[in-house]
């Protein structure tokens, strides 16, 4: 079971993460977070299939900070690539894809990328807020 939404900005991302932690019940097997220019990928993947209710709330939550997402082939491979084992590194290069986050949910690499890239910019873009 995958879940997989587009988020206008960091502050949502960072929601997914929180709520994922709080549910612990939930048998999270990774999530994968990338950036894009005018949003944020966010991938989470079940370890296995949830029970209709919590699926259900699980979606709710999702569909209340982004939406249902349908990536493009680049976006798409780079994310089979990520779950196959491949490098992130290697998946940035390959794909042109700025792979924030991939495995168990963390706050502090997402707080991290956006630290270095507004320290980057000069200013905070309104996807990083």
């Amino acid at each position: 079971m995958e879940y997989l939404y587009y988020l206008a900005n960091a502050s949502l991302t960072l929601r997914i993460v929180e709520y994922l932690h709080s549910m612990s019940q939930l048998p999270v097997g990774f999530m994968t977070v990338i950036h894009q220019i005018d949003g944020w990928v966010v991938k989470v993947k079940m370890s296995h299939a949830l029970p209709p209710q919590q699926d259900g709330d699980l979606r709710a939550f999702l569909n209340e900070l982004g939406i249902s997402y349908q990536p493009g082939i680049r976006v798409q491979m780079a994310l089979w690539g990520l779950e196959t084992g491949q490098s992130p590194i290697d998946i940035m290069q390959r794909y042109q894809v700025a792979v924030v986050s991939h495995g168990t949910p963390d706050r502090k690499e997402i707080e991290e990328f956006r630290k270095q890239f507004v320290q980057g910019l000069g200013y905070c873009p309104e996807t990083l807020a």
